[in-house]
């Protein structure tokens, strides 16, 4: 998971203290102007791909389609040990699946983790059934026509996540023990429920289809569109 810092009680046996991150030792040597990171990521159909672009003390702009709207991280524990910021959830443009709450943004991760109570929500309202093979929600060709965008609110902006977007690669089914002509959701149960401080967690899924920056300077993440966030390729 990225972070500001390593956590005190981390490491031993300087266990009580803050450890810098890459990036931080990058800025405090001058190796890069600001000390921030941006990271684009890329939806794929393919085992191995090489589609994804770090960028130490600043931004790609060329995988932009958009601006880069910024929300301070959260002050709500444990997220805010982690690049943790607030977030709301709707299905469509009126079912909320997460009220506003804290959760982190994880490049390590790589599906999106909802809060149990969400998760029961989204199963619902896509009527996702849960499939023993994969761990997934299955759905029916027939339901993913009728899929509705999930939409993040963060820092008072909205992002549209599309139906495309909430999907396993069609094309990588049997890779994780799926069969090849079933739908996967790629929304999934965290194994806590909401109210704990730590509710979502929007990994490498949902970074696939936002640019997203990590300013430890400001204490503040980005996120802007790019060609990916409406691509239907899975």
């Amino acid at each position: 998971m990225v972070t500001e810092r390593i956590p005190s009680g981390t490491l031993s046996p300087a266990n009580n203290t803050l450890i810098p991150t890459v990036t931080d030792n990058l800025f405090s040597q001058g190796t890069i102007t600001d000390n921030k990171i941006g990271i684009f990521f890329a939806p794929t159909n393919s085992l191995e791909s090489e589609n994804g672009v770090l960028t130490w003390g600043g931004v790609d702009t060329s995988k932009l389609t958009s601006d880069i709207s910024y929300t301070p991280l959260t002050s709500t524990f444990p997220s805010n040990l982690f690049w943790g910021i607030d977030e709301s959830i709707t299905y469509g443009e009126s079912t909320t699946i997460l009220s506003s709450t804290a959760g982190v943004v994880d490049t390590g991760t790589t599906l999106m983790l909802l809060a149990t109570d969400a998760f029961d929500k989204y199963a619902s309202a896509t009527g996702g059934i849960f499939d023993m093979n994969t761990g997934l929600l299955r759905i029916t060709p027939a339901q993913f026509s009728k899929l509705k965008s999930l939409f993040f609110n963060i820092g008072g902006k909205s992002y549209e996540f599309t139906a495309n977007a909430q999907i396993w690669p069609r094309s990588l089914n049997t890779a994780i023990g799926g069969t090849a002509d079933c739908v996967y959701l790629i929304v999934a149960d965290l194994g806590t429920p909401s109210g704990e401080g730590l509710d979502f967690i929007n990994g490498q899924t949902f970074l696939e289809r936002f640019y997203s920056v990590y300013d430890t300077a400001k204490h503040r993440v980005g996120f802007a569109t790019t060609i990916s966030t409406t691509a239907t390729s899975n």
